[in-house]
């Protein structure tokens, strides 16, 4: 990119320090320590290093960069106004302000450059991860001897908290195991965090931890000194593995009274810092102003423009000589599904309704990926070391291995994610929103909590992202309440933007897994260990599956009886109907509603609802799982089967029976709402 005099590069980075405390300033909140603090690194990668084009934000050999210390947001806002996107200095003045699209931390989708959503420390960092495996296997999969046309680095910016939370290692090995070398990250090594010096928490040898995962390790990098970190990305960028580069900086740097403390980390310096801070650093323009000079030092329109320009120039090159592979790479990473999708989509729903078979919905979601491989070149599978209890692989699937010595990554299109759900989960985020792939990764639905808060970043951003959890109930059996999911199903449910399916049978899963591959939400695919039986159903019945809950067996109206309707969620669902005819022979006319998706049947029109739960009818609910979730659709005076205990250790037919999830319970409890 440019290149900068050292009097420039000085006036580059104060325009930060400027913006940040200004703006931080005038919202009376925020963090203006870390973009203070790592302005001098910011000028070295953006202005030296960074290939982007802010003209198009969305360019696909763009260099991605991640803020993973998201709390210091005005760094990245400053960065994207100075180097020419379409932030203007309104923004910056409207920081953390109702619909701004400078929120205090970055989010996806509401502001233009911005990678991923960052703030829940770590997580920035195992995106990155996945964006950098993203960039290693689109590469294996499309370039060729003569032709480059996947050739970009991830960058990712780090403090000690990412260092700090779980994440970080998780996603770190595994990134060293799979010698990611366009992966770079840089380290504010600072010692602050909001409690204060670090050393008192955290006193970790952060190169030789990150040397024991296989990484490059550039230590000790003054990060006040461009020329060295320029140097040390220049030597990142020639690595063989990820590179960590240790930089040592001043939190809030140029504050005379408040660098070096914790008193710069989360707090506005206040009005008499800022004019002192402002006489420090030799800072003579007004808040929000900038020089004509320094933008023109920071403007990244014109070398970004001829940058994008030599990659389309090279990629028509490609073109003419792979017109197969150029067409495939431009579709998928315009994220648009094959021509032939819904008619791919509807013979493997067809498929499953044909076989008719009884199996675990695991199995089921295991053939499904059968035919979704076939169809998505795209598809990208993986496991938390649990890939034959998930059954997230497929006959033709090839596992993703480091490269030998010399040479990129083995191309793979399934990955074996080690015990890491948590990054796994923000891993996928990372390849989900790198674009070229469907990723989805699988563990059981009890370790969804390791996984949560990447689930919910997921949903912020709405990112279509697919998370497989299987063994969802206490029909797991012996391995115990550490295992048996109760809480689980509702608690995902209430995560806004997040769908989750928990089908009852082989068609009901390849709905659901068809469904989740046609929406851009994320996904939450909840399965069964033990076999469901086989539900008939017509072909109306198949096609409202994927309205989220459809009648599956009515009752006759042409005989006189109290109604009820019995509302039941996987395994559950066979339970619903055999209970059919045991409330028949009490003169109770049961319609079963089965109800994969709570979350799409939220959204259909109410009219379909009213069809389907009518107004006045008494209702059941059954679910393995807490019981005040379903109190919403059964009301107070409806009848709720559930558990709202913790499991037991015991075969699965035996913790059925003993929490209550038989024909004659659900008989009572019909029969109870009634009166």
């Amino acid at each position: 990119m440019t290149t900068s005099s050292p009097a420039s590069t000085s006036l580059m980075a104060n325009a930060i320090r400027a913006l940040s405390m200004d703006a931080v300033q005038q919202a009376n909140i925020g963090h203006p320590g870390m973009p203070m603090g790592m302005a001098d690194i910011a000028v070295a990668l953006w202005s030296r290093h960074l290939r982007h084009n802010p003209a198009n934000p969305h360019w696909f050999d763009r260099d991605r960069f991640i803020l993973s210390n998201g709390h210091g947001s005005m760094l990245l806002y400053s960065l994207l106004h100075l180097t020419g996107y379409d932030l203007p200095m309104s923004e910056l003045k409207n920081f953390r302000q109702l619909h701004s699209k400078t929120p205090g931390h970055p989010e996806y989708g509401m502001t233009v450059g911005v990678e991923t959503t960052t703030g829940p420390l770590g997580q920035g960092l195992a995106n990155s991860v996945g964006m950098a495996l993203a960039e290693a296997l689109l590469a294996a999969e499309f370039n060729k001897a003569d032709a480059k046309i996947v050739d970009h680095h991830t960058y990712v910016f780090l403090g000690d908290g990412c260092l700090m939370e779980g994440i970080s290692h998780e996603a770190c090995s595994l990134a060293g195991t799979l010698k990611l070398n366009k992966l770079i990250a840089l380290y504010d090594d600072n010692g602050i965090s909001i409690d204060g010096h670090v050393e008192h928490w955290f006193h970790d040898d952060t190169p030789k931890r990150f040397e024991a995962y296989g990484w490059n390790v550039i230590p000790h990098v003054d990060g006040h000194d461009v020329e060295a970190v320029d140097a040390a990305i220049r030597q990142a960028k020639n690595s063989d593995r990820p590179t960590m580069i240790c930089c040592k900086t001043v939190i809030g740097k140029g504050s005379p009274n408040k660098a070096g403390t914790h008193d710069v980390h989360g707090s506005p310096l206040g009005a008499d810092e800022v004019a002192k801070t402002r006489e420090a650093l030799g800072w003579t323009w007004e808040p929000f102003v900038i020089p004509q000079e320094i933008y023109a030092a920071w403007d990244a329109k014109e070398v970004g423009a001829a940058v994008e320009k030599t990659w389309n120039d090279a990629f028509a090159q490609y073109r003419d000589k792979y017109p197969l592979e150029a067409a495939e790479f431009e579709r998928r990473m315009s994220g648009k599904l094959p021509g032939n999708w819904q008619e791919k989509a509807k013979a493997i729903i067809a498929g499953a309704n044909e076989r008719a078979e009884t199996v675990a919905t695991r199995k089921a979601s295991q053939q499904t990926i059968e035919g979704l491989a076939a169809a998505l070149p795209e598809l990208l599978g993986g496991s938390a070391d649990l890939t034959g209890s998930n059954l997230t692989n497929w006959k033709a699937s090839k596992p993703v291995r480091a490269g030998k010595d010399g040479e990129g990554i083995q191309w793979g299109n399934h990955i074996n994610y080690g015990v890491r759900e948590f990054g796994m989960s923000a891993a996928i985020n990372g390849l989900t929103l790198h674009g070229g792939y469907k990723p989805f990764g699988g563990t059981f639905l009890t370790f969804s909590d390791y996984s949560r808060n990447a689930l919910r970043v997921a949903a912020l951003m709405k990112a279509p992202s697919i998370f497989v959890f299987t063994h969802d109930s206490i029909g797991l059996g012996e391995d115990g309440p550490t295992h048996q999911p109760i809480e689980h199903l509702a608690s995902l449910r209430l995560i806004p933007n997040l769908t989750l399916w928990r089908p009852a049978d082989t068609v009901e899963t390849a709905v659901a897994w068809t469904w989740s591959i046609d929406h851009h939400l994320p996904s939450v695919l909840v399965f069964s260990r033990q076999n469901l039986p086989f539900c008939t159903r017509t072909d109306a019945q198949i096609e409202n599956i994927a309205k989220g809950g459809y009648v599956l067996r009515d009752w006759n109206d042409d005989v006189p009886a109290r109604k009820i309707i019995l509302i039941a969620t996987g395994s559950e669902v066979d339970l619903a109907l055999k209970a059919i005819e045991p409330l028949a022979r009490e003169g109770i006319a049961a319609r079963v509603v089965s109800m994969p998706s709570t979350n799409v049947f939220d959204r259909q029109d109410a009219e379909y609802r009213e069809r389907v739960l009518p107004t006045g009818v008494r209702r059941v609910s059954i679910e393995a799982g807490v019981t005040d979730f379903w109190r919403k659709y059964v009301g107070l005076e409806g009848g709720v089967v559930g558990i709202d205990t913790f499991g037991e250790s015991a075969p699965a037919g035996v913790l059925f029976k003993h929490f209550g999830f038989t024909v004659e319970h659900v008989v009572a409890t019909a029969k109870a709402a009634l009166g």
